[in-house]
């Protein structure tokens, strides 16, 4: 006989069921252990925090402090060997399917726990209990899987021990440094999966944390949508969390018409903000103009030269270098739109105190205006009035 659980409800009821579970488990990973613990973006009432905190304990056996030092030290070696789960070192199909594996084995490194693991929880509970004891929570969801679902909650269980180790293991750390959009240029190879973050709890809008990482709220474009940050705002509202970094949102002032201490540290606060304005307002009308009467096939390398313009020093093959260069030679305006670039995003790193960087972004906005490139003058123009303001 088949063992029969204390609810006996149809199939559509345990698929929906199955999916609340594993949903709150990513809500718990991505508000509790991604945004709060990991990158102090907000603060959670104790209430809140400790069920997070247990729920993990039950469906995860995750320990705070390791999921923690493993995520921050990502971002301190990104796609470097030292990165403990970058796809573009360990291979896409390592990361997306034995994602877990390389976690448990950076989390068993000491040095990684004692300089990246500082400040999560170390209470009574934690020591005895959750760290001490990390599988007792994961047998006590499996009895209690059984206990209301019968035969069912063994699959139900099955589905829950899977879903974050694929989902977040897997695909955000995986495919989130492989496939898909960038909505801004930084460093690494991070990428937005997909536009709309509801499966994984906005965790899709990887390239917009990696641009952003200390931002409680993920998406940045209108028509992003970050069901964490729904949560989070819900959770504000009630009193229940404060929001203590988001990404900024920019202003331009046209009535300022001087670069001065406050431009620059919008511009270097939001960098890659300025970076992808100069790529849309800049480089794309030029090449747009430079494709004005040019042949069929020069026009099909213009639109390639797009994408590598914006990527111009990272993650360029020999051949798509070699193209590049070729187009750069042969257009002194694409030369010079390029250089102007290299040269702003040379200033915006912490290099030089505020003064020799104020003075370089000036002398940099008044060359470029000087250069009789239409777009380019107009970006230097835009870029003198650029403000921010928190949302």
């Amino acid at each position: 006989m088949i063992f029969e659980g204390l609810l006996n409800l149809s199939a559509w009821a345990y698929i929906g069921i199955t999916l609340v579970l594993t949903h709150i488990t990513i809500a718990s990973v991505t508000i509790f252990l991604h945004r709060h613990q990991a990158h102090r973006a907000l603060t959670l009432h104790p209430v809140v925090s400790h069920f997070f905190r247990f729920w993990l304990w039950l469906t995860t056996g995750m320990v705070t402090q390791e999921w923690v030092a493993v995520h921050r030290k990502h971002h301190a070696k990104c796609e470097t060997p030292e990165d403990p789960h970058s796809p573009q070192t360990r291979g896409l199909a390592t990361v997306l399917f034995g994602g877990v594996g390389l976690y448990r084995r950076e989390a068993e490194n000491p040095e990684t726990m004692n300089a990246y693991g500082r400040g999560t929880p170390d209470d009574w509970i934690e020591q005895r209990v959750y760290a001490r004891f990390r599988y007792l929570g994961l047998g006590l969801m499996l009895a209690l899987d059984a206990f209301l679902f019968g035969w069912v909650g063994l699959i139900i269980f099955a589905v829950q021990m899977l879903w974050i180790p694929f989902w977040a293991a897997g695909v955000i750390n995986g495919v989130g440094h492989y496939l898909g959009y960038r909505n801004f240029e930084t460093q690494d190879a991070s990428r937005n999966i997909f536009p709309i973050g509801l499966l994984i709890g906005g965790e899709e809008l990887h390239n917009n944390h990696h641009a952003y990482r200390q931002s409680a709220r993920l998406s940045n474009k209108v028509w992003e949508f970050d069901v964490g940050w729904l949560y989070i705002r819900i959770l504000e509202r009630a009193g229940l969390a404060r929001v203590q970094r988001a990404a900024p949102k920019t202003v331009f002032l046209p009535s300022k018409s001087s670069v001065d201490l406050e431009t620059l540290q919008a511009v270097i606060r939001n960098r890659f903000h300025v970076l992808r304005l100069y790529t849309t307002r800049v480089i794309r009308p030029v090449l747009r103009r430079e494709r004005i009467g040019a042949d069929a096939y020069a026009r099909k390398q213009l639109r390639r030269l797009r994408k590598l313009m914006s990527r111009a020093g990272t993650s360029l093959d020999a051949a798509q270098r070699q193209m590049l260069d070729s187009a750069l030679q042969a257009s002194k305006t694409l030369r010079t739109v390029h250089e102007f670039k290299r040269q702003l995003k040379s200033l915006l790193q912490p290099s030089a105190t505020d003064a020799a960087r104020l003075a370089r972004l000036q002398a940099w906005c008044a060359q470029a205006e000087a250069t009789g490139i239409e777009a380019l003058r107009e970006f230097a123009e835009q870029l003198r009035g650029y403000s921010m303001r928190t949302a």
